[in-house]
C-alpha cells in the first residue's frame, strides 16, 4: 500500500518522501514529491566530510538511546550545507538492519543524515527499534542522491552506477545503485525488482504511463561489510 497525498489542484507535491525500502513489498510510506529536475554538480565530499556525516549519524542514533538530543554540529564545509536526498543504511552482522531516508532534496545535507540516522534506527516499521547492545557492532552506509533524471530508453541505464525509481500512477518503487552490483542483477532484473518494490508486476516498467527515474549516489560507510546484507535498501 502507498501512502500518499497531493496539494490541491496541479500544484506542485510537498517535497518531503521518507522511505521505508523493502524488497518486494512494494510499498513507499510518507508525503511524494515529484524528484528535482536537471543536473547538479557532484558532490565532492572530501574523507573529512565522508567521516563528520558518518560521525554525525552514530551520534543520532547514541543519543536517542541515551534519550537526549544529538550535539550540534558546526561545520565549515559548505558541501554539508547544500539541500540533497539521502538514505542512511544500517547493518549489523551482515544483515540489513534499517534504511530511511529523504528522496528529494529538502534539508541540509547534515540535518538529513541526523535525521534520517535515527529513523533508520527506531522507525523502520521492518525491524524492532535498535538497542544499546546493537550499537558496537552496527555498520552505517550513507548514500547521498543527486536529482532524478527521466529516461526516454531503458538503455540509458548503466548498471552499477544508476539507481532506479519507478512510478506508475500512486505506486512508486526505488532501489539505490548498490543494490544491484551486490545481488549481481542485470538490467533486466533490476527494472524488475523496482517494479515489484512498487507493488506492480515485473514487466509494468514497459507499460504506457510508467515513468522510470535513473539517479546516482555517492556512498561511504564506516566498515564495508564482509558479506552482502541481506535485504535490499
Amino acid at each position: 500500500m502507498v501512502a500518499a497525498w497531493q496539494a490541491p489542484g496541479p500544484m506542485r507535491f510537498l517535497r518531503i518522501l521518507a522511505i521505508w525500502l523493502t524488497l518486494g513489498a512494494g510499498a513507499l510510506s510518507g508525503l511524494w514529491a515529484p524528484p528535482s529536475w536537471g543536473e547538479q554538480a557532484a558532490m565532492n565530499l572530501s574523507t573529512a566530510d565522508q567521516q563528520l556525516l558518518l560521525q554525525v549519524a552514530r551520534d543520532s542514533i547514541e543519543a536517542h538511546l541515551k534519550d537526549k538530543a544529538a550535539t550540534a554540529v558546526k561545520t565549515s564545509s559548505p558541501v554539508l550545507c547544500e539541500y540533497r536526498g539521502a538514505f542512511v543504511s544500517l547493518h549489523r552482522r551482515g544483515q540489513l538492519r534499517g534504511c530511511i531516508g529523504y528522496l528529494d532534496a529538502v534539508k541540509p545535507l547534515l540535518q538529513t543524515v541526523r535525521e534520517m540516522a535515527a529513523a533508520a534506527a527506531f522507525h523502520d516499521p521492518r525491524f524492532a527499534p535498535l538497542q544499546a547492545n546493537e550499537l558496537a557492532d552496527l555498520e552505517i552506509e550513507i548514500s547521498v542522491l543527486s536529482p532524478m533524471r527521466v529516461i526516454t530508453s531503458t538503455d540509458e541505464i548503466e548498471v552499477g552506477k544508476h539507481g532506479l525509481y519507478i512510478v506508475k500512477g500512486l505506486n512508486r518503487g526505488l532501489l539505490l545503485p548498490q543494490v544491484a552490483t551486490q545481488y549481481c542483477w542485470n538490467r533486466l532484473t533490476f527494472l524488475e525488482q523496482t517494479c515489484c518494490k512498487a507493488g506492480l508486476p515485473p514487466d509494468a516498467w514497459k507499460e504506457p504511463g510508467t515513468i522510470i527515474y535513473v539517479f546516482t549516489a555517492d556512498v561511504f560507510t564506516e566498515h564495508p561489510p564482509k558479506e552482502p546484507a541481506k535485504g535490499s535498501r
